[in-house]
């Protein structure tokens, strides 16, 4: 009998590899956990600046007598869609992560760390899933919205981990570069973090709240703003001194290139942030600053991981797929 992973279509195969994993496909796996799991962090804010954040008004259905969106009278059928569309997108990403968990305990030979790894998917989206229950039901409170974005950085900063340990041994993480340069990863790591949960003030703060029933942060937006552009500058520095000490310490071009690409992104991400600081945030600019803030986020967890290597896996074919083809 011929299971899907040896249908002649390469895509077939690839959609059904979690089933007879190798350490590329299940780093084929990870990656798309870290992609769904940053577009619906994204398309969560596209929710939000579109006004669709109380597009459903009830949770899990999306109104008191429907899963699904019905014409209602004191709702617009347009933010009900884009809002059902946001909660659809859900079992996507739910899908990917069991793909991920399936992966791992399919591996031989199978690794306590991969599959540790993996288990936090699914469990972290049904978490972010009830939490989005816990936003509708206050009224898209800016705390709880904000924390939405968070937990999926959360759940980024896991699938990116995964992505890094399935093309690793299990051996003792052993650094490339000298340790304080090291250390200064994990400083800029923590920086940008708390670059994320300063913009996630600065969000709950301006406009864009998603509905107008919704509340805001009692702030003054100008000072949450400077905060958050005193934060850029301190990430920019740090950033580019460990750029200047990956280049004088001549360590590994992994290293440098991973911190090159995270200077790049965080000034692109610093001209989109003035840009619609000038023009009176613009919801598809805001859109477009949520898109780069998680991809600084992952950026510098790529910079992290490039710090340090253990020993590398064979690339050689997990034996699981042999008893596929019967």
């Amino acid at each position: 009998m011929k299971l899907p992973t040896d249908h002649p279509n390469p895509l077939v195969r690839s959609l059904f590899s979690f089933w007879a994993p190798t350490a590329e496909s299940m780093r084929g796996w990870a990656l798309a956990s870290v992609v769904v799991n940053a577009g619906i962090a994204v398309t969560g804010a596209g929710v939000r600046v579109t006004g669709s954040g109380l597009g459903c008004p009830t949770w899990p259905k999306c109104t008191p007598d429907s899963f699904i969106p019905v014409a209602h009278p004191e709702l617009s059928m347009l933010t009900m869609l884009v809002e059902f569309g946001n909660r659809l997108l859900t079992f996507l990403v739910l899908a990917v992560g069991l793909a991920c968990v399936v992966a791992a305990w399919r591996l031989a030979p199978r690794r306590r760390s991969l599959m540790r790894l993996a288990l936090l998917q699914p469990v972290g989206i049904v978490a972010q899933a009830l939490w989005g229950g816990l936003v509708v039901n206050t009224m898209l409170n800016p705390f709880t919205v904000g924390m939405h974005y968070l937990l999926s950085v959360g759940l980024i900063a896991a699938c990116w981990m995964l992505y890094a340990r399935a093309g690793e041994g299990d051996g003792p993480a052993r650094r490339v570069t000298h340790r304080d340069i090291r250390r200064l990863g994990y400083v800029l790591l923590a920086a940008v973090f708390a670059l994320l949960v300063v913009g996630v003030a600065v969000s709950g703060t301006g406009p864009h709240s998603g509905d107008e029933m919704a509340s805001r942060f009692d702030l003054d937006i100008e000072a949450v703003a400077r905060l958050h552009a005193d934060v850029v500058y301190i990430v920019v520095g740090l950033t580019f001194a460990l750029l200047f000490a990956l280049h004088i310490s001549r360590s590994e071009r992994p290293a440098r290139r991973a911190a090159l690409v995270l200077f790049a992104v965080e000034l692109g991400q610093g001209v989109i942030g003035y840009t619609q600081y000038f023009l009176a945030v613009p919801a598809a600019l805001v859109l477009l600053h949520v898109l780069g803030s998680t991809l600084v986020w992952i950026a510098a967890l790529r910079v992290v991981t490039s710090l340090r290597t253990r020993t590398p896996l064979s690339t050689a074919p997990s034996p699981t797929e042999e008893p596929a083809a019967v």
